[in-house]
């Protein structure tokens, strides 16, 4: 029988044959990414760290990126003991404070690529299964052992086989796909799973990929994956030039736990509704209901095509009044191309405040929290109560063009209405 391809990536880094979902393995990731949380997974080993050193200076891929600008004090005191941790063990990749979104620079610098294991202390590791690589999250105490040993064990997950096929209708981007299937499976649907997308996975931007590979976790799944192709290879040429890499998908004869089907063509724009993420209904069920905050960006859809996207809606005209529209791009070279091609001008002219490349309040942090009462649309991928701000505030979550299409409106709104 053949092999899924979690099989086939933990079976190679194991150095067996073949593997079985359920199988312990030991294995070694070719990256560890951390964030603003490397103080704290440091302080854990510190001791350790100092008695027998960091077992890969090129291991580590940290960038900080959750709260930037520091907020207080405190921030700005995990942030400088970053900055000494990597000075003083010579960390290869580091991205200091405005570089971007740590899960947008992984695939953006070339860190993640086909074939690799890639293990990162933040659940949305996973979206670099968009270039067809084995990205899962783990915990702080996983990552604090990795940097003094370079190995971990995980378990083989079993694996759900999503076949696509037709083509996005107007007005639908990857987004509305992932929201329709947690809508249909659950957030817990595909617990401790691997998810694959097969068949006419071609209409499918790299940029729609890495948004439906960032929201695997939102249905509880260990990896989402795509297989490697000509849009893969290009993205790869572009910002991995050079680079060696090997393609790995499962084998025809692979066996899977579930398989599930989606015609592109028969999606509509959806949402997220409070307060959890598969809380979904079509955009249609809730317009009309009044937006006080829009937010554009996050490692889910603050890429330059996404901006595009909203701006294509918003180009001459103006958010509708009491709305607060904020983009944030999710890495500074997005910033510099929004920027030179004036997608940045035309979102700005429309009423938009802009700020740094960063999480901004997707975690709750700052840069745009809702008061009691307030209600965002949202392009990020979590719409749990607190998580932007207030309890008693309510956040949606939609794709770029809703998000776009709200804010002009100043209600929730259908995309296929102004575009």
């Amino acid at each position: 029988m053949g092999m899924t391809f979690a099989e086939k990536v933990l079976a190679r880094k194991a150095g067996l044959s073949r593997v079985v979902p359920g199988q312990i393995v030991t294995v070694k990731p070719d990256h560890l990414l951390m964030h603003d949380n490397t103080s704290a997974i440091v302080a854990k080993v510190a001791e350790d760290l100092k008695a027998y050193g960091l077992v890969d200076r090129r291991l580590p891929v940290i960038a900080i990126d959750h709260v930037v600008p520091a907020v207080d004090e405190k921030t700005a005191l995990g942030h400088a003991k970053i900055r000494q941790f990597v000075r003083e063990y010579g960390i290869e990749h580091f991205f200091d404070v405005g570089e971007g979104v740590c899960h947008q620079l992984m695939v953006e610098k070339g860190l993640a690529l086909p074939g690799m294991l890639v293990l990162g202390s933040d659940s949305h590791t996973c979206t670099y299964g968009a270039l067809g690589a084995f990205a899962t999250g783990i915990d702080r105490t996983e990552a604090a052992v990795l940097l003094l040993t370079g190995e971990t064990w995980l378990k083989v997950p079993e694996t759900i086989r999503v076949t696509l096929s037709g083509y996005l209708p107007r007005g639908v981007l990857g987004k509305d796909l992932v929201l329709r299937i947690i809508g249909d499976i659950g957030a817990d649907g595909a617990n401790y799973r691997a998810v694959e997308f097969h068949g006419g996975i071609g209409d499918l931007s790299m940029d729609d990929r890495l948004t439906v590979a960032n929201m695997g976790i939102e249905m509880g799944a260990k990896i989402a994956v795509f297989p490697v192709d000509a849009a893969t290879e290009a993205y790869l040429a572009e910002h991995a030039p050079g680079a060696e890499w090997e393609a790995v998908w499962a084998d025809a004869g692979a066996a899977y736990g579930r398989e599930l089907c989606y015609d592109l063509s028969s999606l509509e724009p959806l949402v997220a509704r409070p307060h959890t993420v598969d809380n979904v209904a079509p955009v249609s069920a809730v317009a009309g209901l009044p937006v006080h905050q829009a937010f554009l960006g996050t490692c889910t859809n603050g890429r330059l095509s996404d901006l595009r996207a909203a701006a294509s809606i918003l180009a001459g005209k103006k958010v509708a009044p009491g709305v607060r529209l904020l983009v944030i791009p999710a890495s500074r070279s997005i910033f510099l191309a929004a920027s030179a091609d004036g997608t940045l001008a035309t979102l700005v002219e429309a009423g938009a405040m802009v700020a740094p490349p960063g999480c901004g309040p997707c975690l709750g942090a700052h840069q745009g929290l809702l008061a009691p009462g307030e209600r965002c649309v949202s392009s990020s991928n979590r719409n749990f109560q607190g998580r932007m701000g207030s309890k008693d505030a309510e956040v949606f979550l939609a794709s770029p063009l809703t998000v776009a299409a709200s804010a002009l409106r100043g209600v929730l709104t259908d995309p296929r209405e102004v575009v």
